[in-house]
């Protein structure tokens, strides 16, 4: 399931992305792309929705990106299976199904693990013990749930947007904090071994660690499992990456440097030029 609102995003990236799971991932059952308008040229195994008005408000369209909530609305998404959704910006070279075997129950929400504190039996217990306040938090780069199940989620975001429409209220202030929030109880990781971030993996503010860490055996494995990576961040998008040269630096508004070698990010080098290569 894919999102696109704006002029940001050419249908050429959604496509690419549909053609790369459908390659990958044999047990498929449909592509659902929520937009806010027509997109022509889709590729025709792509059934667009449109977003629901609530969340097409100009103020849940910027940087937080809260409008991704609607795919919790409900009467959005089929609710007879479960979902993945994927942001644009992905590169998918494996089997994305694979993450429904995370789910421990229907109820399961799992992303990318983003912040010290960890999903899971730490993460609900200072959820808990603070009432809220403090939570473990994931990207929302990946996200796999059952749309029958999490409902509540938009839901709740309706509630508060109410009370709070300037989304003052801390949760609130982006998409991925407030699905972290909201089903915290139910929230878990995505293995570092089936997707990332590349700003983890291939970025990190001490550059000689960049030159390191391709020579240590258990992350070179894990780096050959992985089956998606994520290019969040607005410095390492697509067409800025095809641009590079050998050497190249990219260093993002966190101070993590990127270094375009193919020493430094092995096949993933490669993997982006492949998998953009006319498209951007």
């Amino acid at each position: 399931m894919l999102i696109c609102w704006g002029t940001k995003y050419p249908v050429s990236i959604v496509n690419r992305l549909v053609r790369a799971i459908a390659e990958h991932s044999p047990g498929v059952a449909r592509f659902t792309l929520l937009t806010d308008r027509d997109r022509e040229g889709l590729d025709p195994r792509v059934t667009p929705v449109q977003m629901p008005a609530f969340f097409l408000q100009p103020p849940l369209m910027r940087a937080g990106c809260q409008a991704k909530l609607c795919m919790f609305e409900p009467g959005v998404l089929p609710t007879d299976l479960p979902a993945i959704y994927v942001d644009l910006d992905t590169l998918v070279f494996g089997d994305l199904g694979q993450a429904l075997s995370l789910m421990d129950t229907p109820q399961t929400v799992a992303m990318l693990q983003s912040a010290i504190i960890p999903f899971g039996p730490v993460g609900r217990f200072i959820h808990r013990r603070t009432q809220g306040r403090k939570y473990a938090r994931g990207n929302s780069s990946l996200v796999v749930f059952h749309p029958a199940q999490c409902h509540y989620i938009a839901q709740r975001f309706r509630e508060l947007f109410a009370q709070h429409p300037d989304l003052g209220y801390r949760p609130m202030a982006a998409d991925e904090r407030f699905i972290s929030w909201a089903a915290q109880p139910h929230m878990k990781a995505l293995s570092g071994r089936f997707a990332v971030k590349l700003t983890l993996e291939y970025m990190s503010r001490i550059r000689v660690w960049l030159w390191i860490k391709p020579l240590l055996p258990w992350i070179r494995a894990r780096r050959r499992q992985q089956v998606a990576v994520t290019l969040n961040g607005i410095d390492i998008k697509p067409e800025n990456l095809m641009k590079l040269r050998d050497g190249d630096v990219v260093t993002d508004n966190k101070g993590r440097a990127l270094i375009w070698s193919g020493w430094t990010l092995g096949a993933m080098r490669q993997r982006i030029l492949d998998f953009y290569a006319g498209v951007v």
